[in-house]
């Protein structure tokens, strides 16, 4: 009896102490005025980028959300008007594996829309598989497909005055490693079809992340325009939906009692897109709404600024 106590105090334990540290939450209480301003979204049609949109459009915002998927992406609009009453949520075509397709998104946005306010660089993917350009898929739709789209679009944030630039990366950023060998031989930053090795290049898209807002930011020094790095927390996402069925069977139980719930996890995300007075902190990493310190290897002014070169090279912007 008293080892099924002591077993069950440990168990309690390690998930108070779980739910308080990697499975911890916070919440937003940035409440800047947004009615009437323009935000795009990538990947709004669901999870984060989803609870994200639902909580703009109920303050009045002009809410974009850039999916590939039409069809969940007109049901999320549906479900976003009837929560909140808008009518100004609408749908654009982008499929970030295509930098034909981010093109075509942002010269149609500029074409259509007079302001943007707020950039929410959100969808994000792991799995296997390649590009349309033969990139890794991790690293052409976590990093690439947002660098190109954040480059075409930062003209029309500097016009709004005030514009900031929201990149969902994650913890996994620690385990990343930036090989520009690998990546110019391989066109990625792993190879291999086993789990362990999608999950590392995974990881070093979410570095890419990190390094490319540090960059972003020292360009957009002397401008209106600020730029933040975001870890959601933990949390039940369609993230993982290309994993393998055996993987779903193992993580869905721990999914469903330890990880956050999408509205939890947009709220880091929401703390750098209301929060007034941040704007000192650009190019910063966040966590549970709160500004925090990076490992050595994701402030790198060499890595990011090389990252950022390679990144223009391969998007033909150089």
């Amino acid at each position: 009896m008293i080892h099924v106590l002591l077993l069950a105090g440990v168990l309690l334990g390690g998930y108070v102490l779980l739910t308080r540290t990697i499975f911890k939450g916070s919440r937003c209480k940035g409440n800047a005025a947004i009615a009437g301003k323009t935000i795009i979204i990538t990947g709004g049609n669901t999870g984060i980028g989803k609870a994200t949109a639902l909580h703009l459009a109920r303050k009045g915002a002009r809410v974009i959300l850039a999916c590939r998927n039409r069809n969940k992406a007109e049901a999320a609009i549906e479900d976003i008007q009837q929560e909140t009453g808008s009518s100004d949520v609408v749908y654009m075509q982008l499929d970030l594996a295509s930098m034909k397709s981010v093109r075509c998104f942002t010269e149609t946005f500029l074409k259509t829309e007079s302001r943007l306010d707020l950039l929410i660089n959100n969808a994000g993917l792991v799995g296997d598989g390649r590009t349309e350009e033969g990139f890794g898929i991790q690293f052409g739709v976590n990093h690439l497909g947002h660098f190109l789209l954040t480059y075409l679009l930062l003209d029309r944030l500097k016009e709004a005055g005030g514009g900031r630039v929201v990149t969902l990366s994650s913890m996994a950023y620690r385990w990343g490693h930036i090989d520009f060998e690998a990546l110019a031989a391989n066109k990625d930053l792993g190879t291999g079809s086993y789990s362990w090795q999608f999950f590392m290049a995974y990881c070093s898209s979410k570095l890419c992340n990190v390094l490319f807002t540090h960059e972003l930011a020292k360009r957009l020094k002397g401008t209106n325009v600020t730029c933040y790095s975001v870890h959601p927390g933990v949390v039940r996402t369609e993230l993982s939906r290309h994993v393998s069925l055996w993987q779903k069977v193992f993580i869905e139980p721990i999914a469903h009692m330890l990880f956050l719930d999408p509205e939890a996890g947009a709220q880091t995300t929401l703390h750098c897109c209301l929060q007034e007075g941040i704007e000192h902190l650009s190019g910063r990493y966040f966590f549970c709404c709160a500004v925090e310190e990076v490992s050595a290897q994701a402030k790198d002014d060499g890595v990011a600024r090389k990252l950022w070169e390679v990144s223009e090279r391969l998007c033909g912007l150089s």
